[in-house]
């Protein structure tokens, strides 16, 4: 499993997990197969209705207003072939149809969304990642460059991470009936925004998932600097502490 750590704007690293180069594969499949679903869907709907008309020769008079229709319907059908991945990423936050089935997304290295000239860029670099040689330039760049980026991730700064749910391995909810009796450790708990507690929170899922212990410590160290709390306590305990001394001071106000 390769993972990229990424540094936040309040200076705290998140460690994802590089999308596989299988899941991506599958992903571009599934959007293949979206496409000719969609060009079925109206070779269809187009035969049945030159079943039901009249044929006429001659040539074709494009100041017709049917003629302008028939114009504009193949332009509407073979748009989604040019324009797909673009639009989908654009307006689906990162992600394509087969991205969102297969729980991975765009992101920026910096953690950030992409902006429209990254995923332009992207989209640009497209032919020349999966249009030469089946995708073997993607394939192989993507195998060889260590953060999951072919040659339009490296160009937009991007990269596609897994983004699946990983419901183990959560923090106990911090209710008031187990926190009923507590005494808090650290006063200085409070001073942390709710929003900080937050991203606290999910940091510490993150790094015990994966017995990422840098991270716990980055993390613990970041909390410290923080708050001014001075402690020997192991990273882990403390973050732990931390929280449920917050939680128990929120509690509080609002009582």
């Amino acid at each position: 499993m390769t993972t990229i750590r990424v540094h936040t704007a309040q200076n705290v690293t998140l460690e994802y997990e590089v999308a596989s180069l299988g899941d991506r594969i599958v992903a571009t499949l599934l959007d293949y197969l979206v496409l000719i679903a969609w060009g079925a869907a109206w070779a269809l709907l187009v035969s049945a209705l030159a079943s039901g008309g009249s044929s006429s020769g001659g040539a074709t008079d494009y100041r017709d207003p049917a003629a302008i229709v028939g114009v504009a319907l193949v332009v509407l059908i073979f748009a989604p072939y040019v324009f797909y991945h673009l639009l989908c990423e654009v307006f689906f936050n990162g992600q394509s149809i087969g991205k969102k089935a297969r729980h991975i997304r765009v992101i920026r290295l910096d953690g950030t969304a992409p902006r429209l000239g990254d995923y332009l860029l992207r989209w640009l670099l497209r032919l020349i990642d999966t249009g030469l040689v089946g995708g073997l330039v993607a394939v192989l760049t993507i195998a060889l460059n260590g953060r999951g980026q072919r040659l339009g991730d490296i160009a937009a700064g991007t990269t596609v991470v897994n983004v699946r749910p990983r419901p183990a391995h959560t923090l106990p909810l911090v209710t008031a009936d187990n926190l009923a009796g507590y005494q808090v450790v650290f006063p200085e708990a409070a001073r942390l925004a709710d929003h900080d507690v937050a991203l606290v929170r999910q940091l510490v899922q993150q790094a015990t998932a994966r017995a990422n212990y840098e991270v716990l410590n980055e993390v613990a160290n970041k909390v410290k600097a923080l708050t001014g709390i001075r402690t020997d306590l192991p990273d882990l305990s403390f973050l732990q502490t931390v929280l449920r001394d917050h939680a128990h001071s929120s509690m509080s106000n609002e009582q």
